[in-house]
């Protein structure tokens, strides 16, 4: 090294430190909110799984609907409400209000289905078994969509609880995140 480089490392030695230490927390500071930004919207993407398979149970209600009404005039009432709770979906404006007849709505077609099974003469129909083979893989898609939202929670609510995200997570914006709660309807539902 020659003097002049060397003078000028000594002279602005403490500065030229400061100046790195510096750098090193708005890089921590930087990846910190990156690491908050991702694992806010991987909840998101999440709750859009959850949303799809929702849509995907209530698209398929017309078709059920009207499958079952062609073949019998049975359950009714449990067709008029699975019909009502899917207009009741689709109006809702909130992430939870969808949650909450979503639920209303799985437990009604889980009810339909437990029907089904009651009528031996429905499932000799493949459009009847076809639509009930549907429901019962979007119930357990939900089932699945559900608990990856669930874990994709609790992966955020960790990293702005825990130290330093917690220090800046409030500053920059994130807030918890309410785990998915079932409605005490909800709780018991026929095994499919």
């Amino acid at each position: 090294m020659s003097m002049a480089s060397t003078d000028f490392i000594s002279k602005y030695k403490w500065p030229l430190i400061a100046l790195v230490i510096v750098l090193i927390i708005i890089g921590g500071i930087v990846g910190m909110y990156n690491s908050f930004v991702t694992l806010d919207q991987d909840v998101k993407g999440k709750w859009s799984e959850v949303e799809n398979q929702y849509q995907r149970q209530a698209d398929l209600i017309p078709n059920l609907n009207t499958t079952l009404n062609r073949y019998m005039q049975f359950e009714k009432s449990t067709l008029m409400e699975i019909t009502q709770l899917r207009s009741q979906w689709q109006a809702a404006s909130t992430d939870l209000e969808k949650d909450t007849v979503g639920m209303q709505m799985t437990s009604s077609l889980g009810r339909l289905i437990a029907t089904f099974e009651a009528y031996p003469d429905l499932k000799t129909i493949q459009t009847v078994n076809s639509l009930m083979d549907e429901l019962s893989g979007t119930q357990n898609r939900l089932a699945t969509a559900r608990g990856r939202y669930i874990t994709s929670i609790q992966a955020f609510n960790t990293a702005i609880q825990q130290f330093p995200g917690v220090l800046f997570a409030r500053m920059f914006g994130f807030i918890g995140r309410e785990y998915y709660h079932a409605a005490s309807d909800a709780l018991v539902t026929p095994h499919i």
